[in-house]
C-alpha cells in the first residue's frame, strides 16, 4: 500500500480511538493518566508481539537512534503528549480537542523544514496555511 493510505488510516484510527478513549474515560470514571497507562499496557502487548522479528535488530541502531526514539517517541510523543491528549479529551468535547490536537502534522513539518532540510515549497506552505484555516475554523467559537 501508497505510504498516503497508511497515513488515512493513521488518522482514521486516532480519531475513531480518540471516541471510544474519551468515551471510557467519562464511564469509567477514570484519570487521564490510568487512560493513557492502559492504552499504552495494551500498545505494548501487541507491538511487542507485533515486532518480535525484528528484535534483533535493535543492538545495530545504536545508541543515537535509540536516543531519538526515547526522547521522541517515549517521552515527547508518547508520554508528554499522550498525557495532555487525555487531559484534553477527558475535560473538553472532541469537536473542540481533536481539531486543535491533531495539528500535529504542522509541527512536523516545521520540524522537518526546519531542522531536516526539507523545502519549503509553495505547495506545502499552502497546504499548512489552509490545514491552519481549517482548524481555526473548526474550534473558534
Amino acid at each position: 500500500m501508497k505510504p498516503q493510505v497508511f497515513a488515512l488510516l493513521t488518522a482514521i484510527a486516532w480519531g475513531v480511538g480518540g471516541y471510544f478513549e474519551k468515551k471510557g474515560l467519562h464511564l469509567g470514571n477514570l484519570s487521564p493518566e490510568m487512560g493513557i497507562t492502559l492504552r499504552t499496557l495494551v500498545a505494548l502487548v501487541i507491538l511487542g508481539a507485533v515486532s518480535f522479528p525484528q528484535w534483533k535488530t535493535l543492538p545495530q541502531a545504536g545508541p543515537k537512534a535509540l536516543l531519538y526514539m526515547v526522547i521522541g517517541g517515549g517521552v515527547v510523543a508518547g508520554a508528554v503528549g499522550m498525557l495532555c491528549f487525555y487531559k484534553a479529551i477527558k475535560g473538553a468535547p472532541l469537536t473542540s480537542v481533536m481539531p486543535i490536537a491533531f495539528t500535529s502534522p504542522l509541527f512536523g513539518a516545521l520540524m522537518g523544514i526546519i531542522f531536516g532540510g526539507e523545502p519549503l515549497t509553495v505547495k506545502t506552505a499552502t497546504g499548512l496555511l489552509l490545514t491552519l484555516s481549517g482548524i481555526v475554523v473548526l474550534t473558534v467559537k
